[in-house]
């Protein structure tokens, strides 16, 4: 099953809400996009930034290694038992939409190991336009891509760019050095999505991640409500 997006807005929660033993389990918010884009150090600076407030965890996805979980190890943006890697052996979409069995594996043992948790992130391996995430893995999904794609990555649309539950145009510092138009972005953006939200990051400062640390905070509040 896959992200029902009838609803805009922030209360929006999988069915399975609790934990088998009764309690809220933790929200679980999917990034993904294409390679490069910065899903990554998107995943390190909202640790670093809501690290001291909630109690996080993170899956990340690749095909063949653990490169992903490697960085933010040696980033320490977490404790290693935080950080869990799935391989995936195929297509990164494969494994957070048609079997999403090893990621709600993961999810699951990090809630028993390390719990009780608030956010745990899922990211998923570099993917295309289409990448969506299973409704039974994630609560919303983040859609991240960068001025460095091409300006048209928007206009373009797929179903990742066009019903993800929030858009991330990143590295905007990099706009004047490609030739992308951040205003035709932007706009291009909204045409596609409509009620829902586009920010646009740059992670070279340390505040970079705001915004999408400000809509995280929206959903941990509302899950918690």
């Amino acid at each position: 099953m896959h992200l029902d997006h009838t609803s805009h807005g922030p209360a929006a929660v999988s069915a399975d809400a609790a934990r088998p033993d009764g309690t809220r389990r933790a929200l679980r918010i999917g990034l993904g996009g294409p390679v490069g884009s910065g899903k990554t150090a998107t995943v390190a600076a909202l640790c670093r930034t809501l690290r001291d407030r909630y109690s996080i965890a993170v899956v990340t996805n690749d095909i063949y290694t653990r490169e992903d979980a490697e960085f933010l190890l040696r980033e320490a943006v977490l404790p290693p038992e935080r950080i869990q890697a799935v391989e995936t052996g195929a297509c990164p979409h494969t494994a957070i939409r048609d079997d999403i069995s090893a990621n709600l594996e993961a999810v699951e043992d990090l809630e028993d190991t390390v719990g009780p948790l608030d956010l745990i992130l899922v990211e998923s391996g570099g993917d295309n336009l289409t990448a969506t995430f299973s409704r039974g893995l994630v609560d919303a999904q983040v859609f991240v891509i960068d001025v460095a794609g091409g300006d048209d990555i928007p206009r373009k649309g797929g179903p990742g760019v066009t019903t993800a539950d929030l858009l991330v145009i990143n590295k905007t510092d990099l706009a004047p050095h490609v030739g992308s138009d951040l205003g035709r972005m932007t706009r291009d953006a909204a045409q596609q999505r409509g009620p829902l939200p586009v920010v646009l990051t740059s992670l070279t400062s340390g505040e970079g991640v705001g915004p999408v640390a400000d809509w995280v905070r929206g959903r941990l509040a509302a899950w918690t409500a």
